[in-house]
């Protein structure tokens, strides 16, 4: 009798700096997909919508969300800076999480152009501070 041992393919190991750049790309595409949001729901709830405090809540919420994804963004750019790229991990089993197809192919290297939803319409400039 012989014993065949089973070999596992190796593992796919990538630079931690080079899958952070990707999670920075991935909050900067949830960051423009929630600011699309803001001029749609005043289309949709026309000029007054501005008018009730429980909507301008909701508008002040989205506009919190789109900085915290950007200041989420900018602060995994600055530290990446600062990591050897000797440093490497295997994301195999945290790919195996994200369920969106599309996000999982950018953060696993795969090349995506543009953002993952674009509207037709622009995004507005609103102060509401």
């Amino acid at each position: 009798m012989t014993f065949t041992p089973i070999i596992e393919p190796p593992t796919p190991v990538e630079a931690l700096s080079d899958i952070l750049m990707r999670i920075v790309s991935e909050l900067h595409d949830v960051a423009y997909l929630m600011e699309r949001i803001e001029p749609q729901l005043i289309e949709l709830g026309g000029p007054q919508i501005l008018n009730s405090p429980d909507s301008m809540k909701v508008m002040q919420g989205i506009d919190l969300a789109v900085q915290k994804s950007r200041g989420l963004a900018e602060f995994i750019d600055t530290i990446t800076g600062e990591i050897p790229q000797s440093w490497s991990i295997d994301v195999a089993t945290a790919l195996s999480l994200v369920k969106l197809a599309e996000m999982q192919k950018a953060l696993a290297g795969g090349t995506r152009h543009g953002h993952s939803q674009p509207l037709s319409k622009a995004a507005g400039d609103f102060d509401f501070f």
